[in-house]
Parts: C-alpha cells; structure tokens; sequence
C-alpha cells in the first residue's frame, strides 16, 4: 500500500474570501492535472465557492456562540439572562420606588387636668403588606406593620393634640407613625401539584412586568422560602419578641421588636427571569416524603467489601437515590401552591409628594375592642389616614444590554460577602429596622495587650465592631443585647469564615461649648447668639457625628466668622460633662490633653463626641468693645 501524502490543511479561515482562496490553492497543489479551471463561470468554482460559504457561515456561529457564552461580550437578552443569573444576580424587569408614608389616626383621652393623656386602648394596628394608593391609582404596599400603640427610638411615635373642649381639657389626640411602603400592586396565581417532579417549575404568567414575590403558601398552610440557590437549606425568620419566645430578650421590645432566626426548611424555591420577561419558580428534587437517611442507606450495612465494614444486606447503593433526596429542596405533590407577587413600579411609581393618600381597605386596621365604647372605637376607625410628606423615588424601567452586563460583573465582584469593614458598616445599616437600628458603626482590629508592657498585638482572626443605637430623645445609647443579637446573626450570613465579629459599645463623651463673640454694629445680639447656636447644633448633631470622629476647633470657629452678624470669635471652649445624676455618660475625658493643633482627638478606645443637652449645653455670649 502506498503511503498517504501528507496534505497542508489551512485551519485559520475565517471568512469566504479566506475558504475560497484556500480552497483553489488546496487544487492547484495537490490536484493540478484533475482540475485546472478556475472560470468563474466554470462548475468546479461553483462548488469551491458553495463550500466557502458554508465554511464562512459555520465560522460566524462559532465566533458567536464563543462571544455570546462570555459576560462581557453577551448581547442577546437572553444569553445575558442565563449568565447573570448563573453567577447569581437576578435581572429586574422594573424596579419598584419606594417612600416613607405617614399614618394617622385620633385618639381619646383619660384622665384630667396635668394628668391627661392619650387612652392608648383606641390605639390601631395597620398589618404588613396594607395597599395604600394615589389618586391616579398607583399602588404601594407597606413593609412593616404600623402598631399606634407602640414607640421606640427607631419608630417613634409623634403625639399632638387635636381637639379641646369648650374647659380648656383636651379630648382627641393624633398619633402620627411612620412606616416605608414600596411601588406595586398584589396579585394572586394558584397552581396545583400531582405527582412529584424533580427540578418542577411554574411560570408566572402575568402580562404586567413582575416587581417580587411576596410569599408563597400551600394549601396546608405552609409557608415556602425562596431562596438564592436551592442548595441554601438556611432562611431567616421573624420571631415577635414577646415572653412567649424568649423571656430575657423581651425586656428589650421597645428597641427590636422582632428576634432575627435562621431555620432549617426543605419547602424553599428559586426565581429566575426567563427570555419572554416571565418569572419562572423553579422547586427542588426531593420527590420522596421518607427521611433522606431510608432513602441513602447506611454504608455500614451496604459495604463495598472492605474489611472494617460488615455487609449485612445483599443490597447495592443506587447512586441515582441521591438525586431524590432532600438536598436541594423539596418538590411540591399533591398540593396547591398560592402564589402572591406584585406588579407595577417603574417610572409612574415615582409620584409627587402629598398624593398616596388612599386607604384600599381602611378595615384592615384592628384593635381589641373589648371593654371599649363602641362609638368611640367607629370613630378612632374613620379618622385612619394616610400621606406621604415626601415623593416617591427609586422607580427605574428594565436597563438595557450594557446596565445589566455591569451590573452582573459588579454583583459577581461582590460575592454577597462581608470583606472589607466598609461592608460590615453598611450590613449594619442594612439590617432591617425591626429587629432594632444600629444608629453608628465602627470597625477595627482586635488586640491584645502584652502582660507587664503597654505594647500591644493585632489578632488578625478578630474584629471589634463598636456600635451605638439612639434612645427615645435621639441620645446615644448602646444597643440592647437583643439587638446585638440579632446583628449578630443577621452578619452571621455574610462575614468571612475566617473572621471573628465582637459586637462592642462605643465609649459615650458629652460636652458642652463655651464661646465668646463680637457682634457687627447694629445687629441684635441676641439673634446673632441663636443663629450660633444653631450653626453649632447643626454641625454637631447626632446625625453627623461619627465613632472616632475628631472635632476640629479651627474649622468651627472659622464657619462661625462666617454667620451673619458676627465681628469675630474671641473663644471657643469644648468642655467634658460627666454627672451621671444630670442625665450624662458618666465618662471623664481629658479635652485639654486630647486637644493638639485645635483638633480635639477621640480616645484610643472608640468612642463619640455627643452634645446631650443641646439647648442648655451650649452656651454663647457677646462680648462688647
């Protein structure tokens, strides 16, 4: 047999010029004497050229099926949905706006005289989830539940009087409470299960875009949990903190009325957004209602003829077994799952200040009513209204190719994940405000002292997170151990494994100022001190100091040249107060030897610079020339 000659096949092609010329130099070498005719009129070009446009076209899917499987060069919808959602963000259709309503509602009063006061058994509760609406129809939902009854510092109740009779003695009160509701209007599917089916989904076939899916409930009163990814076994719960649950977390209601939990649930689900803008609910393998361990036997009793393993059963472990187990969640059988989802939001959910003033259904609002004037309780019913003192914002239509490219990438760069201390900060702020409010956050390394010295050691396994909540006059305060508590789970789920959080109270210093200026001719003196005092209690709040936060005297007293009527500053003074029997923290801290180059430092343990008592602790005076 002779032997086969070699042929020089080109494989870099890429269009049909490039197969065509190849293709008629691949003849000319190696069938010169068969075919020579290279007319292109001829019958052998038309076949040169029907295969280079087969090549020229098997090359162009190929280079795009390769760009279209990578992130940052996808650009059909939905390729870009699939890789997106396989590194775990979800594309929105629409984003929802949101806004902070106010709720109110009259109530009586008890007693007489300086002893009068709201009767807070007429007090309502608005449940979760209460649709509220303009008078264009835009629908909101609220978040939380508003209770009247209840007031801490995160949720604090404004009380007024409304009514006095013809005595002088006051008659009606008005509670206001503030609650955050979102864009959207609910909506309810149904769907029944029969036999179990691995991996089982339900398409949401809505013509409006979906904005979420609120719960999802079986016919048993279930509650499924939707979940990230369905291997994720772990969900969190509210718990009321009440006695009931927990009797030592619930002398600390007033600060977290609900107890952060994570619990194990095989009912759970996934969503994604499918190619036609539809949500799909995809649920899990476990097609048995047995115990995964019948189902996975025990490899002591089926061994694989090791020695140390006794084989007592002549049995053989099904590897297909472990696709039914429980692992990645339960599939739905024999049940009928309610599904409630919202729709809307957008752009018109971004609506102008003082238009959701619509109740949809003012009897949602309860109370017990045993014991109370029946008259009473219709009227305290009808009085329930709504506004919103500021408009909607955050409403946004489905981005396009480019948005959604970047956002994937950023979300992937995050990973969900806790790594830097400006990510704990922020989960702390992030922590939804009923199970309590962390007012100020501050991170640093853990160390150690070296006994004997004054040297210290880092623990990189460690960090200290320093916090401070408010109380019910908006003053620092530390955070009640159910809070910390629930911080503490609530971070939990988003620290590194290898980091170790110890929840701390940030040091608390009150001060006072003391300062002396020269007024301008012919301006009032007293005006000119106030509007100092309120350029200092501005500057100074609560809202803008910060744990470790220095003051900086020179800056102060340069913007205080600056208000209207003032000459110049002759002194500004910080002064510590620390009398506990006046209200204060209790800490000493020298100023003076804090204080260098007119900065007043914070000390080596966190701490925060409050002025407590702004109204009496800052005390101005006019010097005259």
């Amino acid at each position: 047999m002779s032997d086969i000659i070699k042929k020089d096949v080109k494989y870099i092609n890429k269009d049909f010029g490039q197969f065509r010329q190849n293709l008629i130099n691949f003849a000319k070498n190696y069938f010169p004497n068969t075919y020579n005719d290279f007319n292109e009129t001829s019958p052998g070009m038309m076949f040169i050229e029907m295969a280079s446009y087969v090549g020229d076209v098997l090359s162009f899917y190929t280079d795009t099926q390769f760009k279209e499987s990578l992130l940052t060069l996808v650009e059909e919808p939905a390729n870009l949905y699939n890789l997106a959602q396989a590194i775990g963000y979800k594309p929105k259709l629409r984003t929802a706006a949101t806004v902070d309503l106010d709720f109110f509602q009259l109530v009586p009063s008890i007693g007489t005289g300086q002893n009068t006061k709201p009767d807070f058994k007429y007090c309502l509760t608005v449940p979760a989830n209460t649709v509220v609406t303009t008078t264009d129809n835009v629908s909101f939902r609220t978040l939380d539940a508003v209770d009247f009854a209840f007031s801490s510092s995160f949720n604090a109740s404004d009380i007024t009087v409304y009514q006095i009779d013809g005595t002088g003695q006051i008659t009606y009160y008005l509670i206001k409470k503030k609650v955050q509701a979102i864009a959207g209007e609910i909506k309810t599917a149904t769907y029944t299960f029969g036999e179990p089916k691995p991996y089982d989904k339900i398409v949401i076939d809505d013509t409006d875009p979906v904005l979420e899916i609120i719960d999802v409930t079986d016919n048993d009163g279930n509650v499924w949990y939707e979940v990230p990814y369905l291997a994720q076994d772990i969900v969190p719960v509210s718990i009321p903190n009440t006695t009931f649950y927990d009797p030592d977390l619930a002398s600390n209601k007033g600060s977290a009325p609900y107890i952060l939990k994570y619990t194990k649930t095989e009912k759970r689900f996934v969503t994604r957004l499918r190619a036609d803008n539809k949500i799909e609910l995809q649920f899990g393998a476990g097609v048995s209602s047995d115990a995964d361990e019948e189902i996975i036997p025990d490899p002591t009793s089926v061994g694989s003829g090791l020695s140390y393993l006794e084989r007592t059963a002549d049995l053989s472990i099904d590897p297909s077994n472990f696709l039914y187990t429980k692992t990645y969640g339960q599939a739905p059988s024999g049940v009928t799952l309610t599904v409630r989802y919202t729709v809307g939001g957008g752009i018109p959910s971004n609506v102008s200040s003082n238009t959701i003033t619509v109740i949809n259904d003012p009897t949602v609002a309860t109370l017990d009513t045993f014991g109370l004037n029946s008259s009473t309780v219709s009227f305290v019913k009808s009085s329930l209204a709504v506004n919103n003192p500021i408009a909607a914002s955050g409403g946004t239509e489905l981005k396009d190719i480019e948005g959604l490219r970047l956002d994937a990438i950023a979300n992937f760069a995050a990973q969900n994940r806790a790594v830097t201390k400006e990510d704990y900060i922020v989960r702390c702020f992030n922590m939804p405000g009923k199970f309590g409010a962390v007012a100020k956050a501050y991170i640093i390394q853990d160390d150690q002292m070296v006994t004997g010295t004054e040297n210290k050691i880092a623990n990189p396994f460690a960090l200290n997170l320093y916090t401070l909540g408010y109380d019910g006059n908006k003053n620092f305060a530390p955070l009640s151990s159910t809070v910390k508590e629930n911080l503490k789970s609530y971070l939990a789920q988003y620290r590194m494994l290898t980091d170790a959080i110890n929840i701390k109270d940030a040091f608390i210093i009150n001060i006072g100022i003391n300062f002396e200026i020269i007024t301008r001719p012919n301006y009032n003196s007293n005006e000119v001190i106030l509007r100092c005092i309120d350029y200092i209690k501005n500057k100074l709040s609560n809202d803008k100091m910060q744990i470790n936060e220095p003051i900086v005297l020179s800056s102060i007293t340069a913007e205080l040249d600056r208000v209207e009527g003032v000459q110049s500053v002759l002194s500004f003074e910080i002064v510590n107060l620390y009398d506990t029997a006046a209200g204060y923290s209790g800490n000493y801290y020298d100023v003076a030897g804090a204080t260098k180059n007119r900065i007043l430092y914070p000390s080596l343990d966190p701490c925060i610079f409050e002025i407590k008592y702004p109204n009496k602790d800052i005390k101005g005076r006019v010097v005259k020339i």
